[in-house]
């Protein structure tokens, strides 16, 4: 926790410099106008080889749930662990992924919010309710094993969030909302502008009493709504050192309750980021970014049966601290040269009490945790000439996995199990390769090939858990998972109005970490010798008049590689993986401030476990999305999720479900979003 106490007492002198350079700016101003942009450096020529998907404000600020999981799930091959969002699952079960490549509750998608990777130190999860959609300018997302910054975590593509600025904000920007079951969302921003910079300050607050997931049937008087208490602040400051060189400092500070299932099984997430970034945008192009987060986990299991408490995960602080330099050299000759180094370093403890369900005496104390770091240097080209452009990347990747422990006590204190797990290091190279081909200035043909890199986290590592009746072990001989992969795609622009595109990929994750059976009610987290992963990916934004449509729809034929490991899993689909998966929604804009969407989505059945006996049917929601102008920048706000009431089975474990979210309806204020 040092690094990011240090941090934080030095953020306050941080949150003064703008202002003080904004001054000296203002000085430079007199003979030059500068601008601060407030982004990273510009997107490199190689994403025209790879399949990018671009998501733009006015989309993100019209979910119908307010969720930055539901803007996400309108891109195509993205994939949450379960289908429920981030008000009624587990927080650390809200791993991310792409194109199908999932199986555990850890993302092997790289998010990145201004840079910073956001995943959660000691379990991988994302913390989504954390990330406010209002505050986003734009979202990227990169399908494919990734080389450049970070890229250890790209496993199966990258998502980089883009927060908004003050001119897109304005000066004050909120929002209020009430739904049908009397929960509420509020949220609130104010920006100013500070000489050639700015700063933003944001909040958030969604709250209720939730809904059931348990179905009707299998209720009992323990049984709870899927109440949610969540807040979130953000702090942001941008301002210029010189005329080509600017200084951003984002601050982030969350917390969120969940009860699931029984009365008592509470759940808790919070979390304390910072980060200082400097772009350079001379002829040495410069992208320099620190950041330290500070999180915490805790988490009371509920017996199913006697519905008392039988396990208190009451604490796991985790630190997470990295950083990253990247280079963009003047080569000249049509060239983009990326070279630099990154680093990340993870570091947690588990801390839990097991009790008896029948005597609610203490059994057990246990603990568990260690330490994983990452070092990369990188170098990447993009070579523009004419309608060519051709790119290749290389990373040098030392991981290191140390300190690794599990011990369990008896409540006298003697050891009752333990495992002390060697320390480990290795080197292992990543590279990609593409080229985009545009025979006209409405097509672009691409082809790529890559690999990409993911350590196993401290949680797939030391901490074992049950959703009884089903017990999980941690497994502390995890490999690093490996990908290989190469795509097809065409992107087809004939105009403004109107954009397509169509992407055919194999993938292949070796020693890819699942839950594996290896008994009735019993798993362990093992090394598979492959996931592969076949597909197409489409997606469709058309704009007629009034009328806009934007779809997607993603088809994949995954199954686990297991001959060498279990000839009883080989050739079986991933657990939570579908083989279709889609979006559209069809919006009408008949008066500038005045907005009506229909979203209409489908995922296709999909299996709990790994021996495909626990099945969960396939879905077809519609949600809506409406605004009406009232005056200025006031409206009036509309949504609605699953309409038709559909049911949505999000967890199956033999016969035992729990359901998504039902038809819920809002109402509420917006100014200036």
């Amino acid at each position: 926790m040092r690094p990011f106490l240090s941090l934080s007492l030095a953020i306050p002198a941080l949150l003064c410099a703008p202002q003080a350079f904004a001054q000296n700016a203002s000085d430079d101003g007199e003979h030059g106008q500068i601008v601060v942009i407030g982004e990273g450096l510009e997107q490199a020529p190689s994403a025209a080889a790879y399949a990018v998907s671009e998501i733009e404000r006015e989309r993100i600020v019209s979910s119908p749930s307010g969720r930055i999981e539901d803007v996400l799930a309108g891109v195509a091959g993205f994939q949450q662990f379960r289908r429920s969002d981030s008000r009624s699952s587990n927080p650390s079960a809200q791993g991310v992924t792409l194109r199908a490549l999932g199986g555990n509750a850890t993302s092997r998608a790289l998010v990145l919010l201004d840079g910073v990777p956001m995943a959660d130190p000691f379990f991988g999860y994302i913390p989504l309710s954390a990330i406010a959609p209002e505050r986003l300018a734009n979202i990227r997302v990169i399908r494919g094993g990734g080389s450049g910054p970070f890229g250890a975590g790209a496993l199966a593509g990258t998502i980089e969030l883009e927060s908004a600025d003050a001119a897109t904000l304005g000066p004050l920007s909120a929002s209020l909302l009430g739904n049908d079951r009397g929960e509420s969302e509020a949220s609130a921003t104010i920006s100013r502008q500070m000489g050639a910079g700015f700063g933003v300050l944001s909040a958030r607050w969604d709250r209720g009493q939730g809904f059931f997931t348990t179905p009707r049937d299998e209720r009992v008087p323990a049984t709870a709504r899927a109440a949610f208490d969540a807040w979130s602040v953000g702090l942001r400051a941008v301002a210029p050192l010189s005329d080509l060189v600017e200084l951003q400092v984002r601050g982030l500070a969350f917390r969120d309750e969940r009860t699931l299932r029984f009365e008592g099984a509470d759940s808790t997430s919070e979390g304390q980021d910072a980060s200082l970034r400097i772009v350079s945008r001379g002829d040495w192009q410069v992208d320099a970014l620190a950041y330290v987060q500070a999180r915490n986990f805790s988490n009371v299991v509920i017996s199913s049966t006697r519905f008392v408490p039988v396990l208190d995960q009451r604490n796991t602080p985790s630190t997470g601290l990295g950083g990253k330099i990247e280079l963009r050299p003047p080569v000249g000759g049509g060239h983009t040269l990326r070279l630099g180094a990154d680093y990340r370093h993870a570091e947690g403890e588990l801390q839990e009490e097991a009790y008896s369900a029948f005597t609610t005496r203490l059994t057990e104390r246990r603990r568990a945790g260690g330490t994983n770091a990452n070092f990369g240097i990188f170098v990447e080209d993009d070579w523009r000439s004419g309608a060519l452009t051709l790119t290749g990347g290389v990373r040098a990747d030392r991981t290191r996995i140390a300190d690794g422990f599990y011990r369990a006590l008896n409540p006298a204190g003697a050891v009752v199990s333990e495992i002390v797990a060697a320390d480990r290091s290795d080197w292992t190279l990543s590279w990609r390769a593409g080229g985009a081909y545009e025979p006209s200035a409405s097509m672009r043909l691409r082809a790529a090939a890559y690999t990409g890199l993911r350590l196993p986290t401290l949680n797939e590592l030391y901490r074992p858990f049950v959703v009884f009746p089903v017990v999980t072990e941690a497994n502390s001989d995890l490999r690093n998972e490996r990908l290989e992969g190469f795509e097809l795609g065409a992107d087809f622009e004939p105009s403004e109005n109107l954009r397509l595109s169509v992407t055919a990929f194999d993938n292949r994750v070796k020693n890819a970490i699942a839950n594996v059976t290896i008994a009735p009610n019993l798993r362990q987290r093992q090394n598979l010798p492959a996931i592969k992963a076949q597909g197409l990916e489409a997606s469709l934004a058309a704009r007629f008049g009034q009328f806009r449509l934007d779809g997607s729809v993603a088809y994949t034929d995954a199954e686990i590689d297991g001959a060498r490991a279990s000839a009883e899993l080989d050739g079986n689909r991933p657990p939570q993986t579908p083989r279709w998966a889609g979006s559209a929604t069809l919006g009408w804009a008949p008066a500038k401030g005045w907005d009506l969407a229909f979203t209409l989505r489908h995922t296709g059945a999909q299996y709990e476990d790994d021996l495909e006996t626990d099945r969960l049917a396939p879905a077809t929601t519609i949600d809506l999305f409406a605004r009406i102008p009232l005056r200025k920048r006031l409206s009036l706000v509309f949504r609605g999720e699953n309409l038709t009431g559909e049911t949505v089975i999000t967890r199956n474990a033999g016969g035992s479900l729990d359901l998504g979210t039902p038809r819920t309806l809002w109402a509420g204020l917006r100014y200036g979003i």
